[in-house]
Protein backbone atom coordinates (compact mmCIF):
# COMPACT_ATOMS: atom_id res chain seq x y z
CA UNK A 1 0.00 0.00 0.00
CA UNK A 2 0.75 3.25 -0.55
CA UNK A 3 -0.23 7.12 0.05
CA UNK A 4 0.24 9.35 -2.81
CA UNK A 5 2.64 11.53 -0.92
CA UNK A 6 6.31 11.07 -4.15
CA UNK A 7 9.02 10.50 -1.58
CA UNK A 8 11.60 11.29 -4.20
CA UNK A 9 12.04 12.12 -8.60
CA UNK A 10 14.26 9.69 -9.74
CA UNK A 11 15.57 8.69 -13.03
CA UNK A 12 14.54 5.87 -15.64
CA UNK A 13 18.32 5.28 -16.70
CA UNK A 14 18.62 2.12 -18.60
CA UNK A 15 15.84 0.30 -20.36
CA UNK A 16 16.79 -3.92 -21.14
CA UNK A 17 14.17 -6.17 -22.77
CA UNK A 18 13.19 -9.06 -21.01
CA UNK A 19 11.09 -11.69 -22.62
CA UNK A 20 8.16 -9.92 -23.40
CA UNK A 21 8.37 -7.23 -20.67
CA UNK A 22 11.45 -4.97 -19.73
CA UNK A 23 14.33 -4.38 -17.01
CA UNK A 24 14.20 -1.30 -15.96
CA UNK A 25 17.70 0.94 -13.26
CA UNK A 26 16.31 3.54 -11.56
CA UNK A 27 18.28 5.72 -10.33
CA UNK A 28 17.88 7.67 -7.17
CA UNK A 29 18.88 10.21 -4.78
CA UNK A 30 21.79 9.14 -1.95
CA UNK A 31 20.28 7.53 1.16
CA UNK A 32 16.64 6.86 -0.51
CA UNK A 33 17.25 3.38 -0.72
CA UNK A 34 18.98 3.01 2.90
CA UNK A 35 16.23 1.04 4.24
CA UNK A 36 15.34 -0.54 0.74
CA UNK A 37 16.00 -4.65 0.54
CA UNK A 38 15.50 -6.90 -2.60
CA UNK A 39 12.09 -7.66 -2.96
CA UNK A 40 9.90 -4.55 -1.26
CA UNK A 41 7.66 -2.69 -3.24
CA UNK A 42 8.37 0.96 -5.15
CA UNK A 43 5.68 2.71 -6.74
CA UNK A 44 7.04 4.42 -9.84
CA UNK A 45 4.79 6.76 -11.74
CA UNK A 46 1.85 4.87 -9.22
CA UNK A 47 2.24 1.54 -10.43
CA UNK A 48 3.70 -0.91 -8.12
CA UNK A 49 6.63 -2.54 -8.48
CA UNK A 50 8.88 -5.24 -7.16
CA UNK A 51 12.64 -4.46 -6.77
CA UNK A 52 14.67 -7.07 -7.76
CA UNK A 53 18.17 -5.86 -7.15
CA UNK A 54 19.89 -2.93 -5.14
CA UNK A 55 22.65 -0.52 -4.74
CA UNK A 56 23.14 3.11 -2.82
CA UNK A 57 22.46 4.76 -6.41
CA UNK A 58 19.73 3.11 -7.83
CA UNK A 59 17.72 0.15 -8.11
CA UNK A 60 16.15 -2.31 -10.90
CA UNK A 61 12.81 -3.72 -11.87
CA UNK A 62 10.59 -6.50 -14.31
CA UNK A 63 8.29 -4.80 -15.36
CA UNK A 64 5.77 -7.80 -17.51
CA UNK A 65 3.92 -6.91 -20.95
CA UNK A 66 0.69 -7.13 -19.33
CA UNK A 67 2.04 -4.18 -16.82
CA UNK A 68 3.13 -2.24 -19.77
CA UNK A 69 0.46 -2.48 -21.55
CA UNK A 70 -1.52 -1.04 -18.44
CA UNK A 71 0.10 2.15 -17.58
CA UNK A 72 2.06 4.84 -19.50
CA UNK A 73 5.51 6.45 -18.07
CA UNK A 74 7.80 3.32 -17.74
CA UNK A 75 8.85 2.42 -20.87
CA UNK A 76 11.00 5.86 -21.80
CA UNK A 77 14.02 7.03 -20.25
CA UNK A 78 13.72 10.56 -17.79
CA UNK A 79 12.12 11.21 -14.58
CA UNK A 80 9.35 9.29 -13.03
CA UNK A 81 7.68 9.65 -9.49
CA UNK A 82 9.04 7.27 -6.63
CA UNK A 83 7.23 6.00 -3.12
CA UNK A 84 8.48 3.65 -1.13
CA UNK A 85 5.22 1.54 0.55
CA UNK A 86 4.06 2.03 3.24
CA UNK A 87 4.56 1.14 6.83
CA UNK A 88 2.00 0.74 9.49
CA UNK A 89 3.70 3.46 11.96
CA UNK A 90 3.58 6.00 9.04
CA UNK A 91 1.33 9.16 8.83
CA UNK A 92 -1.24 8.64 6.34
CA UNK A 93 -0.20 11.82 4.37
CA UNK A 94 -2.38 11.54 1.08
CA UNK A 95 -5.06 8.54 1.01
CA UNK A 96 -4.83 5.15 0.93
CA UNK A 97 -3.36 3.93 -2.89
CA UNK A 98 -2.24 0.23 -4.23
CA UNK A 99 -0.27 1.15 -7.09
CA UNK A 100 -2.35 -0.23 -9.30
CA UNK A 101 -3.24 1.65 -12.18
CA UNK A 102 -7.43 1.87 -13.09
CA UNK A 103 -6.91 3.49 -16.68
CA UNK A 104 -5.49 6.12 -18.59
CA UNK A 105 -6.50 9.75 -18.72
CA UNK A 106 -5.66 12.44 -21.13
CA UNK A 107 -4.15 16.22 -20.08
CA UNK A 108 -6.87 18.54 -21.97
CA UNK A 109 -5.27 21.70 -19.95
CA UNK A 110 -2.84 22.68 -17.89
CA UNK A 111 -1.86 26.33 -16.87
CA UNK A 112 -1.44 28.88 -13.87
CA UNK A 113 -4.63 28.82 -12.40
CA UNK A 114 -4.34 32.91 -11.74
CA UNK A 115 -0.70 32.96 -10.60
CA UNK A 116 2.44 30.66 -10.33
CA UNK A 117 2.56 32.02 -6.77
CA UNK A 118 -0.71 30.36 -5.94
CA UNK A 119 -1.77 26.97 -7.94
CA UNK A 120 -1.81 25.40 -11.50
CA UNK A 121 -5.19 23.97 -12.73
CA UNK A 122 -5.29 20.13 -14.39
CA UNK A 123 -7.83 18.86 -16.18
CA UNK A 124 -7.79 15.69 -17.36
CA UNK A 125 -10.47 13.76 -19.79
CA UNK A 126 -11.02 10.31 -17.62
CA UNK A 127 -12.60 7.14 -19.40
CA UNK A 128 -15.75 6.39 -19.15
CA UNK A 129 -15.43 3.07 -16.37
CA UNK A 130 -13.98 5.05 -14.66
CA UNK A 131 -16.46 8.10 -13.85
CA UNK A 132 -18.49 6.45 -10.87
CA UNK A 133 -15.80 6.50 -9.40
CA UNK A 134 -14.61 10.16 -9.49
CA UNK A 135 -16.59 12.71 -7.01
CA UNK A 136 -16.27 16.28 -6.23
CA UNK A 137 -13.64 16.47 -3.00
CA UNK A 138 -12.98 12.74 -3.72
CA UNK A 139 -9.60 11.82 -4.54
CA UNK A 140 -7.55 10.45 -7.27
CA UNK A 141 -3.83 9.86 -7.92
CA UNK A 142 -2.32 10.90 -10.88
CA UNK A 143 1.07 9.53 -12.11
CA UNK A 144 1.65 8.54 -8.04
CA UNK A 145 0.15 11.56 -6.65
CA UNK A 146 -2.52 11.90 -4.48
CA UNK A 147 -5.00 14.96 -5.43
CA UNK A 148 -8.26 16.03 -4.42
CA UNK A 149 -10.71 16.66 -7.16
CA UNK A 150 -12.25 20.38 -7.56
CA UNK A 151 -15.04 19.47 -10.27
CA UNK A 152 -16.52 16.95 -12.15
CA UNK A 153 -18.61 16.89 -15.48
CA UNK A 154 -19.59 14.18 -16.83
CA UNK A 155 -20.36 16.36 -19.96
CA UNK A 156 -18.62 15.13 -23.40
CA UNK A 157 -16.03 17.84 -23.99
CA UNK A 158 -13.73 18.20 -27.32
CA UNK A 159 -11.03 20.06 -24.97
CA UNK A 160 -8.63 17.45 -26.44
CA UNK A 161 -5.75 17.90 -28.72
CA UNK A 162 -7.41 14.84 -30.97
CA UNK A 163 -11.16 16.63 -30.73
CA UNK A 164 -12.55 13.31 -29.05
CA UNK A 165 -15.11 13.24 -26.96
CA UNK A 166 -14.61 12.66 -22.97
CA UNK A 167 -17.28 10.76 -20.54
CA UNK A 168 -15.99 12.50 -17.93
CA UNK A 169 -13.74 15.99 -17.02
CA UNK A 170 -12.17 16.65 -13.66
CA UNK A 171 -10.50 19.62 -12.53
CA UNK A 172 -7.83 19.62 -9.98
CA UNK A 173 -5.35 22.60 -8.58
CA UNK A 174 -2.08 21.69 -8.03
CA UNK A 175 -0.14 23.82 -5.63
CA UNK A 176 3.52 25.19 -6.15
CA UNK A 177 4.90 22.52 -3.65
CA UNK A 178 3.38 19.80 -5.34
CA UNK A 179 5.07 20.96 -8.94
CA UNK A 180 8.53 21.02 -7.65
CA UNK A 181 8.80 17.88 -6.34
CA UNK A 182 6.49 16.00 -8.95
CA UNK A 183 6.83 15.14 -12.34
CA UNK A 184 3.62 16.08 -12.82
CA UNK A 185 5.00 19.92 -14.02
CA UNK A 186 5.97 18.29 -16.71
CA UNK A 187 2.58 17.50 -17.87
CA UNK A 188 1.38 19.19 -20.98
CA UNK A 189 -2.16 19.05 -23.38
CA UNK A 190 -2.63 15.47 -24.78
CA UNK A 191 -0.17 13.92 -22.28
CA UNK A 192 -1.65 10.55 -20.81
CA UNK A 193 -1.50 9.99 -17.39
CA UNK A 194 -2.01 6.89 -14.49
CA UNK A 195 -4.62 7.17 -13.06
CA UNK A 196 -6.30 5.07 -9.88
CA UNK A 197 -9.52 5.72 -8.81
CA UNK A 198 -9.95 6.10 -4.53
CA UNK A 199 -9.93 2.92 -3.12
CA UNK A 200 -13.04 2.97 -0.76
CA UNK A 201 -14.93 4.56 -3.96
CA UNK A 202 -14.23 1.12 -5.74
CA UNK A 203 -16.24 -1.19 -2.78
CA UNK A 204 -18.62 1.42 -2.53
CA UNK A 205 -19.39 0.61 -5.84
CA UNK A 206 -18.94 -2.84 -5.87
CA UNK A 207 -21.68 -3.14 -3.43
CA UNK A 208 -23.79 -1.43 -4.83
CA UNK A 209 -23.59 -3.65 -7.64
CA UNK A 210 -22.69 -1.31 -10.14
CA UNK A 211 -19.03 -2.55 -11.06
Amino acid sequence: MFTGIISTIGQIQTITPQGNGLKLRIATLPNFLDDVIVGDSIAIQGACMTVTQCDPTGFMVDISRESLNKTVGLATLGPVNLEKALRLSDRLGGHLVSGHIDGFGRVAYFAAAASKDTSWLLRIAAPTELAQFLAYKGSIVVNGVSLTVNSVSDENSTDLAEAKPAACMIEINIIPHTLQNTTLSDLQAGDQVNLEVDLIARYVARMLGKS
